[in-house]
């Protein structure tokens, strides 16, 4: 009979997954990370709109676009966090910008992260260091509340620990929270803390390590026009102005908001309307 440690070890042997391999990163252009088990899984289309389709926010775009061709040149560049209004295309800036760096022939990928698998970004960082690509880490919603430590695997990525962030990694996120943290939150831990002043330094601090902070504020009525009419262009889908005009503002009213996203909300209903294919 085999020694009773052999065959514990033998059985967490067969417990244990087997050893990830990284995927042939010149498949797709874009990735998602899976964790149980660990996994990137290429995807083959991206869902996204063209960069000259993004209206109102240009400051914002004209930013990050050369904060990621400095990256993809194996330039200096910061990681990036875009915050502020919903449905005003901080997502949709990031892939697009991807697509703009890479049809320049940049060797440049996107992976996706969710933010319940930030614990897991270590082995993530591991595997892209040893790559010849370079990466856009990309998290989309970010936030945490009160009880969650998923800031801490963050600063993984942000600081890098003893390795140091990898040379060809780079980290966007968007957030609805410039701090990354409700408010409210933030003030009840500065009041009933007994020291105020660090109670919630290390989380708000987390939004400080990003290099560019970029902001996104909610449109006006001229530039939701204008969205609108720029799909409707791009698309082919013929309407006058002053029809356009009246549906989109009712269209508003009725969602009691003005966004890139309503817009496209608005554009894919006329779409179907007049029997025009969009995306």
């Amino acid at each position: 009979m085999s020694d009773p440690m052999e065959r514990i070890a033998a059985a967490l042997e067969r417990m244990s997954p087997p050893p990830f391999e990284a995927p042939d990163f010149a498949s797709a252009e874009a990735f998602v990370w899976h964790v149980s088990p660990d996994r990137l899984t290429p995807v083959p289309r991206v869902n996204r709109v063209d960069l000259p389709l993004l209206i109102g926010i240009d400051r914002a775009r004209d930013t990050l676009l050369q904060n990621t061709r400095q990256f993809a040149k194996g330039l200096p560049a910061n990681n990036a966090l875009l915050w502020g209004a919903r449905g005003m295309g901080k997502s949709s800036l990031v892939k697009a910008i991807h697509a703009e760096v890479a049809r320049e022939g940049l060797p440049l990928k996107i992976v996706e992260v969710q933010r319940e698998d930030l614990p897991s970004i270590g082995r993530l960082l591991a595997l892209l260091r040893a790559a010849d690509a370079r990466f856009i880490l990309f998290c989309d919603d970010l936030s945490f509340s009160h009880d969650d430590e998923h800031y801490k695997s963050l600063k993984a990525v942000l600081d890098g620990g003893v390795e140091g962030r990898p040379e060809n990694v780079v980290f966007y996120a968007t957030s609805n929270r410039r701090h990354l943290m409700p408010r409210d939150m933030i003030e009840n831990e500065r009041s009933t803390a007994i020291s105020p002043s660090e109670a919630t330094e290390e989380k708000v601090s987390l939004s400080d390590r990003f290099g560019l902070w970029l902001g996104f504020h909610p449109c006006s009525q001229d530039a939701y026009l204008t969205m609108i009419r720029g799909y409707c262009d791009a698309f082919g889908i013929e309407i006058d102005d002053a029809t356009l005009r009246a549906e989109a503002i009712e269209w508003q009213a009725t969602r009691g908001a003005r966004s890139g996203r309503v817009a496209w909300q608005y554009v894919t209903d006329l779409a179907g309307r007049r029997g025009v294919r969009v995306g």
